[in-house]
């Protein structure tokens, strides 16, 4: 598909539709909230910026590629002065005090925010049933899950309900709702686009990204989004991507997947079949296919959940219904503490936060949480390595189809060995980008730190090659 930004610019700017009507006609599909998609609406506020375009429009002055478009935001993201529930009882009625550094960069060049999108609940989860709004429905089988834990978003674009949607990728929430959903999602390199006014799970490894049905519409909102942000000492100054740039395929020369992966008794026949077809199509293009190995699945999972609990029982710590949230009242403060978060925490977030503080207490942070410390150091080495031998790496994204919804629930386990093809990634803080292509749930592109370029090149190059 090409790019639907472009699109809704050029009939904007031909005066072939207004912008009032077109966000009218988004909020129109919102409305009836078929998929779950939706937390909050955003009509009165999305509909007074529209005007503004119109205006601009009339008198004949020239818009921005972004400005007009409609967009969906995850609803972990602060925009000032409108609800911020992440999905949770805690903060069911908790609006904004002020916005997030990548949203407030797509409002200065005038794109439209329309709704906050269902989600797991802080980001917990693989499949975005762990919410208080109720299961996001797959756009492309309701009765199959969105995945998580940015299915609202993706369930948004895939359905055209948004021109594109800001999702949050911790350990694959991102990519995997986007593969489930059959459209791009794009994890960058941590560190690109600033994580002030994201709602934080895991810091180490919590990553903005863009969501949306073709390269170009990827390439424009990260570019937007992108650069040092004086509120986020993580981030650094970043080269804009050029449209040029991408559509030039020769610069991969090489292509490694792992082994591993591969050999999974977890992987689904279908999607190894489709997997490997995928590498010989590459070969017969003449690029040079290499097998990696790398750290077992099990090993990534337990190591990315180990320190993502860590960090997300630290970050929580902070919701006890003092400073904000539904505070109940107990019989003292530590009851008052204790029932708020026992009543108001889902028990994924619960189950999340027990894990995080016993890998971090006494006796346990030396065995535990320092050794998923030097693994994250050793499979940093690793990719290193990886990425000295060859240009990108692809993988599936998954190693199996979409479960049914409930089915994950009563297994969490197994949701959370559903990421054990998208944590790695995460835990080298690499730029990962899922396409549509290859097999049902699409498939992984993965280049060195800060190389997202090479990442929406390849992109290109596979949308023509299989």
């Amino acid at each position: 598909m090409e790019s639907q930004i472009k699109a809704i610019h050029q009939k904007l700017v031909k005066k072939e539709i207004s912008c009032s009507d077109l966000v009218k006609e988004k909020l129109n599909l919102l409305k009836p909230n078929t998929h779950n998609t939706v937390n909050s609406l955003l009509e009165d506020y999305a509909l007074a910026l529209a005007i503004k375009v119109d205006e601009k429009i009339a008198n004949g002055e020239t818009i921005g590629l972004l400005e007009g478009i409609p967009f969906g935001i995850k609803d972990v993201y602060m925009l000032k002065g409108t609800y911020t529930t992440a999905s949770s009882d805690l903060l069911k009625n908790y609006k904004s005090a002020y916005t997030a550094t990548a949203i407030q960069k797509l409002l200065d060049v005038g794109a439209i925010p329309i709704v906050k999108e269902n989600c797991d609940s802080f980001g917990h989860g693989s499949s975005s049933e762990n919410t208080i709004f109720g299961a996001v429905k797959n756009a492309i089988n309701p009765e199959l899950v969105a995945g998580g834990s940015s299915g609202g978003s993706a369930v948004n674009v895939a359905k055209e309900f948004t021109v594109f949607s800001i999702g949050g990728d911790t350990g694959g929430s991102i990519r995997q709702p986007a593969g489930y959903n059959g459209i791009y999602g794009l994890k960058p390199t941590y560190g690109r686009i600033s994580r002030y006014g994201l709602m934080a799970y895991a810091s180490s490894t919590d990553c903005v990204g863009p969501i949306a049905k073709s390269i170009e519409d990827i390439r424009i909102v990260l570019n937007v989004m992108s650069g040092k942000d004086v509120k986020d000492q993580t981030t650094y100054v970043s080269e804009p991507i050029t449209e040029e740039t991408i559509a030039s395929n020769g610069s991969v020369k090489s292509v490694g997947y792992f082994k591993n992966f591969i050999k999974s008794e977890a992987i689904d026949p279908k999607v190894k079949s489709d997997f490997i077809s995928v590498v010989e199509k590459i070969k017969a293009k003449g690029i040079k296919v290499k097998a990696l190995d790398f750290f077992k699945s099990d090993t990534l999972v337990s190591t990315y959940y180990t320190l993502a609990m860590a960090e997300t029982a630290s970050n929580l710590s902070r919701l006890d219904g003092t400073n904000y949230g539904n505070r109940i009242e107990g019989d003292n403060l530590k009851d008052s503490y204790s029932i708020t978060r026992s009543k108001n925490f889902s028990e994924e977030t619960k189950r999340r936060i027990v894990g995080g503080n016993q890998v971090l207490s006494q006796g346990f942070s030396d065995e535990i949480y320092l050794k998923g410390l030097a693994l994250r150091d050793q499979i940093s080495r690793n990719f290193e390595d990886d990425f000295n031998e060859v240009d990108v790496i692809i993988s599936p994204v998954t190693p199996g189809t979409p479960p049914k919804i409930g089915d994950s629930l009563k297994d969490p386990l197994a949701m959370y060995l559903s990421d054990a093809y998208t944590v790695g990634f995460s835990l080298g803080q690499l730029p990962t980008l899922t396409v549509p292509q290859g097999t049902e749930t699409g498939l992984q592109i993965t280049a060195a730190k800060d190389n997202d370029e090479l990442v929406l090149k390849f992109a290109n190059f596979l949308k023509d090659t299989i």
